[in-house]
């Protein structure tokens, strides 16, 4: 079982490094054809991005509660839902402190995430893992290059006026600040990276940062949600879900992640019907509230999907 899982894990990962090389070309193409104030090609491609990340978190009640507890069970999925709908509405009445909290939560959820996937895949290959303040250094900037950059350069004010004006000057005085700290952080763990002989993650943290620097940053944020991150948990949950595992040992690698997949579809559905009925009822226009509807959704969510994860993470990590 272990040499397909780890057989799957290497092709996730140059599945998600290779969407990031598509979302560098795609973004140099169009913002070389297309006028810059026409957001309409950066709008439709992260809806199907966002799209492709939402399932993952969606089986969350499978990996963390015991199955043959019914009331835990309940408990579990009304806490849930609680949580993210205090979430939408928190983000909803208080735009901007809601999405630098989600800001940062993101970040250091995403690159934990990041992380933890790496130190599955070598478990997986029998190969040394990386030494925790190496795992530390690279989560903060796997998580922070593709959220926190984006966001600061001059570039994001068009991206975030199409989805909130509100959130345009976000950063406030800070936002050099940010950026330069995002980018000594990434250096150095460069650094540390190639003094280790970690190349692999060399040319993870080295495509996220071309990602982050060259792509718009809706572009940059749904790639990576969608194309990296949840794509890369989903190979995680792979790991726990009896029907992946059952598939995993019968050798069919591919089986055994649409089995990881399945589970999150309906959630899928719901997340788009949820993000219609909310751009109905706005103001703007439809793509842009359907759009900013949809990231609401996919933001609340990090929440108690954050939280139900975090053991996962810190078992991964040897973080217990």
């Amino acid at each position: 079982m272990n040499q397909v899982a780890s057989r799957l894990f290497n092709q996730v990962r140059l599945f998600s490094n290779l969407a990031v090389i598509f979302a560098i070309l795609v973004s140099v193409l169009f913002q070389g054809v297309i006028n810059s104030g026409n957001l309409t090609w950066q709008v439709l491609l992260s809806v199907l991005a966002l799209a492709i990340g939402i399932p993952h978190g969606a089986v969350d009640h499978l990996i963390t509660i015991p199955r043959d507890s019914k009331v835990r069970f309940a408990l579990f999925i009304t806490g849930y839902v609680a949580i993210a709908l205090i979430a939408v509405l928190a983000i909803l009445r208080w735009n901007v402190v809601g999405f630098e909290v989600v800001v940062w939560m993101s970040a250091l959820h995403f690159g934990f995430g990041d992380a933890s996937f790496i130190a599955e895949t070598d478990r997986l290959a029998g190969k040394t893992p990386m030494s925790r303040y190496l795992e530390v250094f690279y989560a903060i900037s796997a998580g922070t290059l593709p959220v926190i950059i984006p966001l600061v350069q001059k570039k994001s004010s068009s991206a975030l006026g199409k989805v909130n004006p509100a959130l345009i000057n976000w950063a406030g005085d800070y936002t050099s600040i940010l950026k330069y700290f995002v980018l000594v952080i990434t250096l150095f763990a460069l650094l540390i990276l190639i003094t280790n002989k970690r190349y692999r993650e060399v040319i993870d943290l080295i495509a996220l940062a071309c990602l982050a620097l060259i792509a718009p940053p809706l572009i940059t944020f749904a790639f990576y949600f969608g194309c990296w991150h949840a794509i890369r948990h989903t190979a995680r949950l792979t790991l726990l879900l009896p029907k992946s595992i059952e598939a995993a040992q019968t050798g069919n690698g591919k089986r055994s992640f649409i089995a990881a997949i399945i589970p999150g579809v309906p959630a899928l559905v719901g997340t788009v019907l949820v993000g219609i009925l909310l751009a109905i009822f706005n103001k703007d226009g439809f793509s842009s509230s359907l759009l900013w509807s949809l990231l609401v959704v996919v933001w609340a969510l990090t929440v108690p999907h954050m939280m139900a994860t975090s053991k996962l993470d810190r078992k991964a990590l040897r973080f217990n």
